[in-house]
């Protein structure tokens, strides 16, 4: 994940400037998955702060693969440790605190990181906590920056490994120029829907489909309404006229 500039020189992608930070984390299972989402969405810097059981078997089952991400975290005995470096500290948690740090949401929160990141040599940690409790409020004074994902206000359970999924994709999503091509084809123009209409109508006409339940000019206004809805590409339409040629030919 990292390139080389124009002028041969080693620089940063903003995958590898963001870190995610696991704060004693108790199940190793979490660590997998954790390194297993992160792999998926192209996050490589994994930090661990006194983990319970680390290395473990459970957590390379859990990762799927994602062992490259394993193998290279750097285990940590305080969060201090953890953050060296970084120019920016974001703590995700689910809890409103009786203290107000500044809070974002994932979007937000993704949409600044990749400011941040887009300048020269700048990092961001990402710090999620235990399991049962989160991050404490000595912990988060280490932050700048409070994140939460939005979620069902009566029921918000999230499980570290999945917030740092969900954290992963929307950071991926924000690094992303454009969306997919979805422009379509050429369009077909009013001769070729006109003219489509006319052979459709002979066809149906053809099949003696016509009869006072189904007045003509009603059926025919409502399928012009369908198609138009549509859209349809010149391609399109030419199919549908090759089809409507095996019924009928169309006699201008």
């Amino acid at each position: 994940m990292s390139q080389i500039n124009k002028e041969g020189n080693y620089t940063l992608t903003s995958f590898d400037k963001v870190r995610i930070v696991m704060v004693n984390t108790t199940e190793p299972g979490n660590i997998g998955a954790a390194a297993r989402a992160m792999k998926n969405m192209m996050l490589s810097e994994l930090y661990l702060v006194a983990p319970s059981n680390f290395p473990s078997a459970v957590a390379t089952a859990r990762a799927s693969g994602a062992d490259d991400v394993l193998s290279s975290a750097t285990v940590c005995s305080s969060l201090e440790e953890a953050l060296v470096g970084v120019n920016l500290v974001i703590g995700a948690s689910a809890r409103q605190r009786n203290i107000k740090w500044r809070q974002l949401d994932v979007i937000e929160t993704c949409s600044e990181i990749q400011s941040i990141v887009s300048k020269e040599n700048h990092k961001v940690a990402v710090v999620f906590g235990t399991e049962n409790s989160g991050l404490t409020n000595e912990e988060l004074d280490l932050c700048s920056t409070l994140m939460t994902i939005p979620g069902n206000p009566e029921y918000f359970s999230l499980n570290v490994a999945s917030a740092i999924q969900v954290f992963a994709y929307q950071n991926y999503v924000s690094t992303l120029e454009g969306g997919f091509e979805n422009a379509p084809g050429e369009l077909a123009n009013f001769d070729d829907l006109n003219s489509f209409y006319k052979h459709l109508e002979q066809a149906l006409e053809h099949i003696d489909y016509f009869d006072a339940k189904k007045p003509q000019s009603l059926l025919m206004r409502r399928l012009r309404r369908l198609f138009g809805r549509s859209m349809p590409e010149k391609e399109e339409v030419a199919i549908l006229r090759g089809i409507l040629n095996k019924i009928n030919p169309y006699n201008p």
